[in-house]
């Protein structure tokens, strides 16, 4: 447990966030075609490395959440993936979840998947050099959902992912992620937002798992897309950080998940929250709001690395700056 507690404070170092690169081989097809690259394997590979060998990245990066593929996947120079990016002086995670599926006797939620199996698929990723672990629940508000037996089924299930993790010596970031998706206000998110949380923690407790060793990856407490106000910075960190103050002290860190927010809203509303006295670090664990713009660059052109490393670069050093606040007001 130990170890679980030294990687997880290294993974919460002051000014360092934690990239997800850890899209499912359909998902990141997907957004390769959509950009106009061929969603091969190779392609997913090429991206990805751009991604990890990006320049100065682990000043404000300090681990990258694989998947699957990725992690079994090597450099051009053919070294693994997960001691390549531990030779960048990054630590390598992966994304153990099997995705969202459709909840029996809960139209229209989901339950989260993957419990099946799942030690011995952590021992093997440990083998493989990974240091920690991602496991996301998801759920969406409509007038009827999330219902107490979604909230509490993909509660536990975190849990029993979050025990597993520890029990293999891997750090767990468990993410439990209220949408965007709707015409909510601010408040409605508050209150579910803290009802999910409420059921991770008890589960959390009933399973023994060590706070201090784990990193919580919550949604920020924002409205719905569709709602016609949007919130200030200063809104949605005053709600946020009201809402993660139920969480103990010992908890290593909160790196927030960006649910779809640009790059420029998530970065802001990460800055907002450093003004806000905590006893553990708040910090980023972007992917669409940091990756997007790389792949915007990139384009699948071998000339354009360059490019498409300095739009990533771009992005993760102004959300390393934002979380960076913390310590400098601390100081002030």
């Amino acid at each position: 447990m130990t170890t679980c507690r030294q990687t997880a404070a290294r993974m919460m170092a002051p000014g360092k966030g934690i990239l997800a690169a850890d899209e499912s081989i359909a998902t990141m097809s997907k957004r390769l075609q959509q950009t106009g690259v061929e969603p091969t394997a190779e392609n997913r590979r090429r991206y990805r490395e751009l991604l990890a060998t990006a320049p100065g990245l682990s000043e404000s990066v300090s681990g990258i959440i694989f998947c699957d593929e990725t992690l079994r996947q090597t450099f051009s120079d053919g070294m693994p993936f997960a001691q390549a990016v531990t030779a960048l002086g990054i630590l390598p995670g992966i994304k153990v979840d099997t995705g969202a599926k459709p909840c029996p006797g809960l139209s229209g939620e989901t339950i989260t998947e993957g419990l099946d199996g799942l030690p011995a698929r952590l021992a093997e990723y440990a083998q493989l050099g990974a240091a920690f672990a991602k496991w996301r629940a998801v759920f969406r508000i409509t007038a009827d959902t999330p219902s107490r037996g979604a909230i509490r089924a993909n509660a536990n299930a975190l849990a029993r992912y979050a025990a597993a993790c520890q029990e293999a010596g891997l750090v767990p970031i468990v993410e439990p992620e209220v949408l965007m998706d709707g015409d909510h206000n601010r408040g409605v998110c508050r209150d579910i937002t803290n009802e999910v949380h409420t059921a991770v923690r008890t589960e959390l407790a009933l399973f023994h798992v060590d706070l201090a060793g784990i990193v919580l990856k919550p949604n920020m407490v924002i409205e719905g897309e569709d709602y016609p106000r949007r919130s200030t910075p200063e809104e949605v960190a005053e709600i946020t950080v009201a809402v993660l103050r139920s969480w103990p002290g010992d908890l290593a860190g909160v790196a927030f998940l960006s649910g779809g927010q640009s790059p420029e809203r998530a970065t802001a509303n990460l800055e907002a929250m450093q003004a806000h006295r905590t006893p553990w670090p708040l910090t980023f664990s972007f992917g669409r709001a940091l990756v997007s713009p790389a792949l915007k660059a990139w384009r699948g052109d071998p000339g354009r690395v360059t490019e498409g490393q300095a739009a990533l670069v771009e992005r993760v050093t102004a959300n390393g700056a934002a979380a960076r606040l913390r310590t400098e007001l601390k100081s002030a």
